[in-house]
Formats: C-alpha cells, structure tokens, sequence
C-alpha cells in the first residue's frame, strides 16, 4: 500500500515532518521495487534520518540552529559515522561502517543489539542493525 502525508506507518508517527516525508518518499519506492513492507519501512526511516543529517534546512533561523545545537550533544571523539551489527560465522559482530575489522564479537544477536545501543548512546553515532541474511532490519539513532 502507498503511503502519503496523512497515511503512513505508525513507526513514523514521531519522525519530524520533514524526515517522514522522506522515509514515506524512500519506502513507496523501495515497495514499487518489490521490497518486503516491514524492511522498506525499517530501510526508508535510516535513510531518510540519514538524508536529513546530510541535508540540512536552509536558511534556518539562528533560535531554531541554537536549539538543535543545544539539543543535540556532538561527540569532538568521533571517528566514523556507524556501527553495524552483522552476521558472522560465529555469532554476532559489531563493526564500524567501512571497516573490515570486528569492535566486539558476540554468541547471540542480542547481546550484540545490547552493546551497538550502548555504544550508540555513549559516542552519539547511529547503530544498524542487520538480519542474518545481512540485509538492515533496523536503526538506532542516538
């Protein structure tokens, strides 16, 4: 079913209106591509929080850019742009986003979801996490 401003998932109902409008936008897509709804609709909200980091607002007003900046903690640490929870021959991995090398590795997935959230929290960077197939089933943003 195509979504629109009025109707869409109840999982979007608390993204701004700007990031749903988006994630609507990326999920009819990936439906019309004869994706699955649950993953297009898990798919389409990454990427469109992801859009929106991307893409900033122009010309927004300073109290509005004052508030994000105070809302919103920076981490001045921060060396890549996520974490993933993967599949591997073993277990259950969490990786940085481009590297090939595995932070930690563990024996059940969610013990890995455990940690991926942590880390997401502690170092304000968004966690994917992957189905055993690797496909992304869903995100966390921090």
């Amino acid at each position: 079913m195509p979504w629109n401003k009025q109707e869409y998932p109840v999982s979007m109902k608390n993204l701004e209106p700007r990031v749903r409008h988006k994630a609507i936008e990326i999920a009819n897509a990936l439906l019309d591509d004869g994706y699955e709804e649950g993953r297009s609709i898990a798919i389409a909200t990454a990427k469109a929080e992801e859009w929106d980091e991307n893409h900033p607002v122009p010309e927004r007003s300073k109290s509005d850019s004052t508030e994000r900046r105070h809302s919103e903690p920076v981490s001045s640490s921060k060396s890549h742009d996520n974490i993933h929870v993967v599949p591997t021959d073993s277990g259950w991995a969490i990786k940085e986003e481009g590297k090939s090398t595995y932070l930690s590795t563990f024996d059940t997935k969610a013990e890995a979801v455990d940690k991926a959230k942590e880390l997401s929290s502690k170092q304000n960077i968004r966690a994917i996490i992957h189905n055993q197939d690797g496909q992304i089933a869903s995100s966390i943003k921090p």
